[in-house]
């Protein structure tokens, strides 16, 4: 088993389910990292909220950290319930 592999999302019901939960999360990152940026943006109009806007983006910036972060810790997962997969089917063989 390989990372970032198709088949390890579509293997049953719990990896199609996890696989929808990062992608849930990853998207949900992404709208707050845009907010952050584009608010930050705007305030940058105003001097006087120049650091609330700096602020902001700082934050988008740690969501954008956290994107390839969630990639990552999906796909490990799945490899995970791939392997204890295997394992069980191993024990049934025996």
């Amino acid at each position: 088993m390989k990372l970032f592999r198709h088949e390890n999302r579509d293997r049953n019901d719990d990896t199609r389910r996890v696989y929808a939960l990062f992608e849930l999360a990853h998207t949900s990152v992404d709208f707050g990292a845009a907010f952050c940026f584009t608010v930050g943006s705007v305030l940058f109009f105003w001097k006087s909220l120049e650091t609330q806007a700096i602020w902001l983006f700082t934050v988008g910036s740690v969501l954008f950290m956290a994107k390839p972060s969630l990639r990552l810790a999906r796909e490990i997962k799945l490899l995970r319930m791939g392997r204890y997969e295997d394992l069980a089917e191993r024990a049934e063989e025996e």
